[in-house]
């Protein structure tokens, strides 16, 4: 891939307001980068007829389009046909592990959430049939209504894809029960015309019984419970992935808790590069619940006053800044090569970011960190992507996209995918280009209800 030329941030384009699409916006701050000379095209002939804009727009949309539809063809070849269930990874090839590998049909109901998601993706930009979305979806559904196992409505964090089966002892997750039913709800809204997805989603959203994973407490919800062990002891009580799930609890027609809840959990603060933000982990804390819930233009209107969108655009734009603060021991990392969060390491799983800095940190970049900040920082992020691609290739990017993670000091390059890390990515991308994963999950009623009833309501921009 050519003529992504320079690499200065485009951190001074003036996205206008007035634009009323992503779509818009990208288009705008394209024709910004045109004129700036620190964003040049390659030389070209005298004689060319096709502006500048447009041959940009040219290369750039194509390769948004193929990332997504590499991404969308991982949640269509992983999942189970009898179940729906989606892989929680796979080889970059496709192909599957050994049945001797630990993850051998192993099924994440979180990536299952993301992959019910981007069924309604690939039906929009019509990669899928909408009859055969529908099927997929229909089936997915009704494993949840009918068939999985579940605990006052919670589901557990690892099944057997192909029976549904408990696998790794796993526990009843509250958080990733909540992605699922991100995208459970998501597909409840794109399919609403189809009267049997809406009943089964409305049946597994409503069947959810909140305040038992309270296990007593007035506000803070569990991480989990496990039938050996009973509740998890840890709570969702400082900020991180959480927001998804206290929404969805808030919102519940038939078992909500207070929505005081929303106050109850820590926001402890954090100053890099010059912002200061609320913060708690890996990057992608600062990701997956706005895969869903828009936050753009959003407000509480009471203490402590937090715009959670500016919290993750600055907590990107800090953790770029770490990246290239780490330059100097860890080359690799450059203005536009970047990224780490929790992901596969040459020494197995790693659950790292920052800042502040992780100790395991070796000088790994996780794509996925620039893909799902696409939808916050386009100016940054999109060149990210673009020269990881142009700059490794094939040797990075294959048949669901960019491998997991890989590692340009030492050469380490991840030899499988991560169904969530694919999912934050496509829902990104998608929200960045047309910003429909947010119209169609705020479209439920539920959610509107739940943001005014924790006064995180829309506010006029200044």
């Amino acid at each position: 891939m050519k003529g992504w030329a320079g690499n200065q941030p485009l951190s001074k384009i003036n996205f206008s307001r007035r634009c009323k699409s992503y779509a818009r916006r990208f288009v705008a701050g394209f024709v910004v980068a045109a004129l700036s000379s620190n964003f040049a095209l390659a030389k070209s002939s005298q004689h060319r007829t096709t502006s500048p804009v447009k041959q940009r727009f040219n290369r750039v949309e194509p390769f948004l389009e193929d990332l997504s539809k590499r991404a969308f063809r991982y949640f269509q070849e992983q999942a189970n046909a009898q179940t729906g269930l989606v892989l929680d990874r796979a080889r970059v090839d496709g192909q599957a592990h050994a049945a001797t590998h630990s993850s051998y049909q192993v099924a994440s109901i979180a990536s299952t959430g993301f992959g019910l998601t981007a069924l309604c993706i690939a039906a929009e930009r019509h990669w899928l049939n909408a009859a055969q979305a529908r099927k997929r979806v229909r089936l997915t559904l009704r494993f949840f209504a009918d068939r999985a196992e579940q605990k006052e409505g919670w589901f557990y964090h690892w099944l057997d894809a192909a029976t549904g089966a408990r696998r790794w002892h796993s526990e009843i997750s509250s958080i990733d029960t909540a992605l699922l039913l991100a995208g459970v709800l998501t597909a409840r809204q794109y399919f609403r015309a189809d009267s049997e997805i809406v009943r089964l989603a409305t049946k597994i959203y409503q069947r959810v019984n909140f305040p038992w994973m309270l296990n007593q407490d007035p506000l803070l919800l569990s991480h989990g419970w496990r039938p050996e062990s009973g509740f998890i002891k840890h709570r969702w009580d400082s900020y991180s992935e959480l927001m998804i799930l206290y929404v969805l609890a808030i919102a519940s027609p038939t078992h909500p808790i207070n929505r005081a809840s929303w106050y109850a959990w820590k926001r402890p603060l954090i100053t890099y590069a010059g912002r200061t933000y609320i913060t708690g982990g890996p990057l992608f804390i600062h990701l997956y619940s706005h895969a869903w819930i828009d936050f753009r233009g959003r407000k509480e209107q009471q203490a402590p006053f937090t715009d959670f969108y500016k919290n993750s655009l600055d907590a990107v734009y800090a953790h770029r800044a770490f990246c290239l603060d780490l330059a100097t021991e860890f080359p690799g990392y450059t203005q536009n090569i970047w990224g780490i969060s929790a992901s596969d390491s040459a020494k197995g799983y790693v659950a790292w970011g920052g800042p502040p800095r992780d100790a395991a940190i070796d000088g790994t970049v996780v794509p996925y960190a620039a893909g799902g900040s696409l939808m916050f920082a386009p100016e940054i992020a999109l060149p990210a992507l673009w020269a990881m691609r142009e700059k490794y290739g094939d040797k990075i990017y294959g048949r669901y996209g960019f491998a997991d993670a890989f590692n340009p000091n030492s050469g380490w390059v991840d030899g499988d995918v991560i169904g969530i890390d694919l999912g934050i990515t496509l829902l990104s991308v998608e929200n960045f280009r047309s910003g429909k994963v947010w119209k169609w999950f705020m479209a439920n009623p539920e959610i509107s209800k739940a943001l005014q009833a924790i006064q995180l309501t829309k506010v006029k921009p200044r």
